[in-house]
């Protein structure tokens, strides 16, 4: 397509790159697109070696830059939270059919070893509700809690071993991708499922039952509570609904004045004490008030020799260990970026993976169960004014007092006090607002919040995240393979843009200008035809009404990142189709990827280098030039004009 005049930036047609030097660019792109490696260029050896244990060692960074300021900071958040994990651990660990002295352990050896390995400021270390009742549910499918309580527990420390030689996995080889599957709405969903099983569930605390389902779904909790209806105590029922509304009380202060906060941390270690006090003067274990029975003092016991890989067990314990691994570093790793972009501070995901695969590791040898970074604890800890990881120390030393001096005194504590402590926790986690956003903004997004809602609270809570990330996963296939493009209109000099979305633009006669605005390979490439001839044959019949024709069709590559030998045969089939009406077409701005794939296969040589443009202007000032071109052509062949050089 010739132009009068020599563009002034012609397009590359350089040689097509090596294939290690390809190859080098995709896994860098892949693995490491925040490109870690930065900090070592232009570093001597030294120096470099000191960076790379600080980055997989961050403590090392900032503890040498600790000062009284600071710890004065993280020593009241770190009480703060010490008041919080204490109730939290006990209640957690009851939900997950475990003694509650795990849950006292669970809050001292893991974060200890977050605050050597974390990437974080603020997130405070514990377990968390959703996964306590996701390994309950699983593993209570091979060994009873009730029949064999140590065989159980043996498969709780071994599941929260895979747990962490999993997620440290995936910190190392970078693959933090797979986490991106969880999608927001699917987290949204299944938070409110688990929250509505995990409060029906605390029923049996409130009735102060005996007898109860290890199942998780609502129909088959609902049953098992109206079935031993007989074992109900209402004196439970109305000490579990005075602690419910002091809590949700709490809850409401902090939210009307958000300086208040630590009145809402320190109401269930509040709820706790008062309970136990009332346990204890009111006897209330001969009035229907189940309470949590003795709490040994010591540090966390090793367990590595009680882990079990057992082959009959291994693909619970995998299936258990991947599932709870995924959850609890989606949950972690996004509140541990949400509460650092306040501070306009950045979180590596995959040191995060590290951190958390390791303290698991570490715990699941010392007597202790799963653990992320829970978002209440969290939230608490940053309210409270932490500076550093040094909190999660503090806490742990805190924890480490509790279980040497203090841990008896909780022996007396109700239970339906730690089921109104977890109803008030999971309340929170039930996000109508945000249920409604996704309705109002994307209605796709609402249906599988919906789908993961309703299959973790009327399925299984691993069903429901199968649900919704399969149905996730199928409307990206979709987005793959309906990709979009649009027909380009002038809106001022120099401006193309979308004609649907700005119907005053105005058409280029003779010209069809279409933007493609993804990937060109095997899944979309039928697709893409079918649409650009569509597009052509609407064109073509607008212009023919006009009383003009369709001359050329301009492609507009900016937004196509990739192409396969299967998208190039589309292109050359699309060209044969428009050389059979006289049309051509001209690509614009393809990326050095695409441009090195269309040399190599001699696309370029078959369509010609003149029909490749950097621009719109440039592709359309040739096409109008080669348009006047062929008018002046025809004349000349039908008349004696004297101006036509024969």
């Amino acid at each position: 397509m010739g132009t009068p005049n020599e563009p002034e930036h012609p397009v590359s047609f350089a040689p097509p790159r090596g294939f290690s030097t390809v190859l080098k660019s995709d896994l860098k792109e892949t693995f490491f697109p925040d490109d870690p490696f930065h900090q070592f260029k232009n570093e001597k050896p030294s120096r470099c070696a000191k960076k790379a244990i600080q980055y997989f060692v961050p403590i090392l960074e900032w503890l040498p830059k600790y000062n009284l300021r600071l710890l004065r900071y993280d020593l009241l958040a770190g009480i703060t939270i010490t008041s919080l994990a204490i109730p939290q651990g006990i209640s957690y660990a009851k939900l997950a059919f475990l003694p509650p002295i795990i849950g006292l352990y669970s809050s001292f050896v893991p974060p200890l070893i977050y605050a050597v390995f974390g990437n974080s400021k603020h997130i405070a270390v514990g377990t968390v509700a959703a996964c306590s009742l996701l390994l309950q549910s699983t593993i209570s499918d091979v060994a009873s809690p009730k029949d064999d309580p140590a065989l159980y527990i043996h498969l709780i420390f071994t599941t929260t071993f895979i747990t962490g030689i999993f997620q440290t996995a995936l910190g190392f080889l970078r693959l933090g991708i797979l986490v991106d599957f969880l999608s927001h709405s699917t987290i949204t969903g299944f938070m409110g499922g688990t929250a509505i099983i995990i409060c029906l569930q605390q029923l049996k605390g409130f009735f102060g039952m005996h007898h109860f389902t290890t199942k998780t779904d609502v129909i088959s909790v609902m049953h098992a509570i109206f079935k031993n209806r007989k074992e109900w105590r209402w004196q439970s029922a109305v000490v579990g609904v005075t602690f419910l509304c002091f809590l949700q009380t709490t809850r409401y202060v902090k939210k009307k004045n958000p300086k208040l906060f630590w009145v809402s941390a320190i109401a269930p270690m509040v709820t706790v004490v008062v309970g136990c006090l009332f346990a204890y003067f009111a006897n209330a274990e001969y009035h229907g008030i189940q309470i949590v029975g003795h709490l040994k003092k010591g540090i966390n016991p090793l367990s590595i020799n009680l882990l079990n890989f057992n082959s009959k067990y291994l693909p619970t314990l995998i299936k258990a260990g991947i599932t709870t691994g995924l959850i609890a570093m989606a949950e972690g790793i996004a509140i541990g970026r949400s509460f650092a972009i306040m501070n306009n501070e950045q979180v590596d995901g995959n040191k995060e993976m590290i951190a958390f695969g390791l303290m698991n590791i570490v715990g699941s040898f010392t007597s202790c169960y799963l653990t992320t970074g829970p978002f209440s604890k969290t939230a608490v800890n940053f309210n409270a004014g932490c500076k550093t990881a040094m909190s999660n120390v503090v806490m742990a030393i805190g924890m480490g007092l509790t279980l040497l001096f203090l841990a008896p005194l909780f022996s007396y504590t109700p239970l339906v006090a730690l089921s109104a402590i977890i109803m008030s926790a999971m309340l929170g986690l039930i996000n109508y607002e945000e249920a409604y956003h996704l309705f109002k903004v994307d209605k796709f997004d609402f249906i599988i919040c919906m789908f993961a809602f309703f299959g973790v609270a009327f399925i299984s809570m691993d069903v429901g995240i199968i649900l919704s990330v399969g149905l996730s996963l199928i409307r990206a296939l979709v987005y793959m393979a309906r990709p979009a493009t649009c027909k380009l209109g002038k809106v001022a000099s120099s401006v193309y843009r979308d004609i649907e979305q700005y119907p005053d633009s105005t058409n280029i006669q003779g010209i069809l200008l279409l933007q493609l605005g993804s990937p060109i390979y095997f899944a979309n490439s039928t697709y893409l035809r079918e649409r650009i001839l569509r597009w052509i044959r609407e064109e073509q019949a607008v212009s023919n009404s006009e009383g003009s024709n369709l001359e050329n069709v301009l492609l507009d590559f900016t937004g196509v990142t990739a192409i396969d030998m299967t998208g190039i045969e589309t292109l050359t089939e699309i060209r044969k189709t428009l050389q059979a009406y006289d049309i051509k077409m001209a690509i614009i701005n393809p990326r050095i990827r695409v441009m090195e794939k269309m040399i190599a296969s001699k696309f370029v040589d078959t369509i010609g280098k003149e029909y490749f443009f950097l621009s719109i202007d440039e592709a359309i000032e040739a096409s109008r030039f080669l348009l006047r071109e062929s008018k002046l052509q025809i004349r000349c062949n039908t008349s004696e004009d004297s101006s036509c050089i024969r």
